[in-house]
């Protein structure tokens, strides 16, 4: 199975990068199956219903959130009514939606993804997400329930990212960590045959602080004080993102590679497929 997975959406650039490339991508590299993380796509804190919709419509089959996931009040009534959005597990146990869900893939194949938030360096006191991506994987085992496990590990540390994907190695095809917004060279294929990547990077403007127009991140580093909001910034986004291969039978990982599409960063796009214009 082909599948393409794609960092934080961060703002308007962001997004329009998205909206705008990615039913080429899906056609170009004929993808089986599409996650987007897109829990800053909306003026760089959470998501809209009406973005998610755009979002879907450009050819996501699954979005993922995290520690921003209802910044935008219309999300917590509007996840209820599209099981195509998830959030965090172990967000709260009184938030709306749900953290993990078996999707329908091209020709009758069967993807479970999986969101979890990390705890180390997080504003919040998250519950341990280990417990519950274990009850989530043995609801849908990789290999027979479904042919391929998406996990989406939200989380500020690499070490936590790395000591979650040696966890559920050989249990999930993917582990991808979001939430930084700068991508990781460490793309690898894991003992037993979970592909693994630190951070899927942000796709959005990297002419910026994380996403974020420079000047208000640079006034509050130097001296403490807030003038502004954080606003995104505008100029061309780079996409980023991870691209996996699986065994159907096994649901394992036979080829990881990062994305870089677009923008300021060195392009990076699987051997042998075009990036189209």
């Amino acid at each position: 199975m082909k599948l393409l997975f794609l960092g934080d959406v961060m703002g308007r650039a962001g997004r329009t990068a998205v909206i705008e490339r990615l039913p080429k991508l899906r056609e170009a590299w004929k993808l089986d199956f599409v996650v987007v993380n897109a829990e800053n796509s909306a003026s760089g804190m959470g998501l809209t219903g009406a973005i998610a919709a755009e979002i879907f419509a450009a050819g996501a089959d699954c979005i993922t959130l995290g520690d921003h996931a209802f910044d935008q009040k219309d999300m917590i009534s509007y996840i209820g009514s599209d099981a195509r959005i998830l959030r965090p597990l172990n967000f709260s146990k009184a938030a709306p939606g749900q953290g993990a869900k078996v999707f329908e893939a091209t020709r009758g194949r069967r993807v479970q993804v999986v969101q979890a938030l990390g705890r180390v360096f997080m504003s919040r006191p998250y519950d341990d997400p280990v417990p519950m991506v274990d009850a989530a994987l043995k609801t849908a085992p990789l290999g027979g329930a479904v042919q391929a496990t998406i996990l989406d590990f939200h989380a500020e540390a690499t070490s936590e990212k790395m000591a979650m994907g040696r966890i559920v190695d050989g249990r999930v095809s993917l582990v991808v960590g979001t939430h930084t917004h700068v991508p990781t060279s460490d793309a690898m294929i894991l003992n037993r045959g979970t592909a693994y990547l630190s951070d899927a990077g942000m796709c959005g403007d990297y002419d910026s602080v994380i996403g974020m127009q420079a000047d208000e991140p640079i006034r509050r580093f130097v001296t403490g004080m807030a003038k502004g909001r954080f606003q995104p910034a505008l100029g061309e986004a780079t996409i980023c993102g991870v691209y996996v291969e699986t065994e159907d039978k096994t649901g394992l990982a036979r080829l990881v590679q990062p994305i870089r599409i677009g923008g300021r960063l060195q392009q990076s796009a699987p051997e042998g497929l075009p990036i189209p214009a």
